[in-house]
């Protein structure tokens, strides 16, 4: 919390006070150039001339020399979404999977210091729907652990994220988001991703604004859970997941379904106790259009039985959680967590508390409710337990990723008003069918757990978390103007780019440049903020 203060403080102090009047629409979205091509083309202006920039540069240098060598950042779709885009695009070319290319990456800040120099790493395109875009995301994996964002602490890693931030024109929101999750889930002990601004330059040729983060991965300054020895058979580890509507790509042993207590409806929360409605979070049969959403298994597990355990187990807790909310009972765990059963020796928020982490789950809500991110009911929403002799063995809710869908750039929440993360919430693609997060809607009519979600929001409200994080999108709005006008240039506004407007909100479309972005963001978030605040302020 501290640190994220000091951020916006250095951050005015150092603002330039640059203009930032929007530029004009670059060319249609018809007549951008491809990456292939612009790459081509701006090799040689790079090659005469520096790109000055308030933001630190990382120069990404391939060992390969061949001609097509950067097809590597510009030509791979993840294999799942080629195969959803080729089912109804007739003719469609099937691209390559994202594949690794051995480079040489250095990493300069704009005062002339060297963060790194000249290391080695595998380098490819990384993400699910993103890849599709033209500008894509990558994953830099270092031979040898490096420390890429000092400020976070000192940490070293060898896998590292550069977000592409495409589809977001302001190219702060998962930046902006982050750095409230993490004021938020820091003071309990909780992780969020660290996140940095950078430029990025490939093979000499300028290539935009990225955000540098970590890789969520199960590491002791990240996921912090016990990692099995390779080969470890037994069940006493930890494991990090994923809520996943992609489960299904995954090998067998990676993935697991849960059937919510029997795929019982839940009441969904929308401030005026349902309106009598209930959802169901699978499909209740064949006219039902709702996408089966399992788990993904994201830590390394070495035999079915560990499986079959961390399946069985989520089963359950959600089963304790749901009987606690809707059927005033406490079930708990027999001694070696195969079975729950009903007990008079605690009260069922006891039951809950003892196999979870309510805490975190407050705290997700929390920062899932502010949001209003679309993707919530599908994808990039994790969770962990560590049944290592350290381990708590409750399951913990944290590591919040994924918001270019959020804050106001698709249509959820528009105007910033509205109950959204425990809802009844639209496919992402459409809205063919609606559907929930159980995981964020089951326990939200509990007294006792809004009381927990209460007191946390009133804590960080009154800490000026929120007031901060707006200050922040203004400051960086106006420091770095230099270089969101370069990416600007180099890949158009996605805003005016038809396959990308069609998901956007009518105010997000309407954004033309990187500083009126960021101005919507800045007031959709006010207006959040204000609508949260006289919900669960105490």
């Amino acid at each position: 919390m501290r640190r994220f203060k000091a951020c916006i403080l250095a951050a005015t102090a150092g603002c330039l006070l640059m203009s930032c009047a929007a530029q004009e629409q670059s060319e249609s979205s018809q007549n951008v150039l491809t990456t292939s091509e612009y790459a081509a083309a701006d090799q040689q202006d790079t090659a005469e001339q520096s790109v000055p920039s308030t933001l630190p540069m990382i120069s990404i240098q391939t060992v390969n020399q061949d001609p097509d060598v950067l097809d590597f950042v510009t030509e791979p779709v993840a294999e799942h979404v080629s195969a959803q885009i080729a089912t109804w695009t007739p003719g469609y070319k099937m691209p390559p999977a994202p594949y690794n290319e051995t480079c040489r990456v250095t990493f300069t800040y704009p005062d002339g210091r060297v963060q790194l120099s000249d290391a080695e790493a595998e380098v490819k395109v990384r993400g699910n729907w993103t890849t599709n875009y033209l500008k894509k995301p990558l994953r830099m994996k270092f031979t040898e652990k490096q420390k890429l964002i000092p400020e976070a602490g000192g940490s070293e890693a060898r896998n590292w994220l550069l977000l592409a931030c495409y589809k977001d024109a302001s190219l702060l929101r998962d930046k902006t988001a982050l750095e409230i999750a993490r004021a938020i889930l820091e003071p309990d002990g909780l992780y969020a991703s660290e996140a940095e601004l950078v430029e990025v330059e490939i093979n000499g040729a300028y290539w935009g604004v990225y955000l540098l983060t970590d890789m969520l991965q199960v590491r002791p300054d990240r996921v912090n859970i016990h990692e099995p020895e390779i080969d470890y058979q037994g069940t006493d580890i930890g494991y990090f997941l994923e809520f996943d509507g992609y489960y299904y790509n995954e090998e067998p042993l990676y993935q697991f379904h849960v059937d919510y207590n029997d795929n019982a409806p839940l009441t969904p929360y929308d401030g005026e106790g349902g309106n009598g409605k209930m959802i169901t979070c699978l499909p209740t049969d064949d006219r039902d259009r709702k996408k089966d959403i399992g788990f993904t298994i994201k830590s390394d597990i070495y035999s079915e039985a560990q499986h079959d355990f961390i399946a069985s187990y989520v089963n359950h807790v959600y089963n304790i959680m749901y009987h606690a909310a809707y059927d005033k009972q406490a079930y708990c765990f027999n001694d070696d967590y195969s079975a729950i059963n009903v007990t008079e020796e605690m009260t069922p928020q006891e039951a809950v508390e003892t196999v979870v982490n309510v805490q975190s789950l407050a705290n997700m809500y929390i920062i899932s409710e502010l949001t209003c991110d679309a993707d919530i009911y599908w994808s990039s929403f994790y969770m962990d337990v560590d049944f290592s002799a350290d381990g708590d063995k409750k399951l913990t809710f944290e590591a919040p990723w994924d918001f270019d869908s959020g804050l106001g750039n698709k249509s959820r929440c528009p105007n910033g008003t509205g109950f959204y993360a425990a809802n009844i919430v639209p496919d992402v693609n459409g809205n063919e069918y609606e559907t929930i997060n159980p995981w964020l809607a089951v326990l939200m009519y509990a007294d006792w757990y809004q009381d927990i979600i209460r007191e946390k929001w009133t804590t960080v409200y009154d800490a000026g978390i929120f007031d901060t994080a707006v200050q922040q999108i203004d400051v960086m709005k106006e420091q770095f103007a230099d270089a969101f006008e370069r990416n600007d240039a180099r890949w158009g506004v996605s805003t005016q780019e038809d396959s990308i407007a069609m998901e956007l909100s009518s105010k997000a479309k309407q954004c033309k440049s990187q500083a009126e972005a960021a101005e919507y963001l800045s007031d959709w978030l006010r207006k959040r903020v204000a609508f949260m605040n006289a919900q669960w302020h105490k």
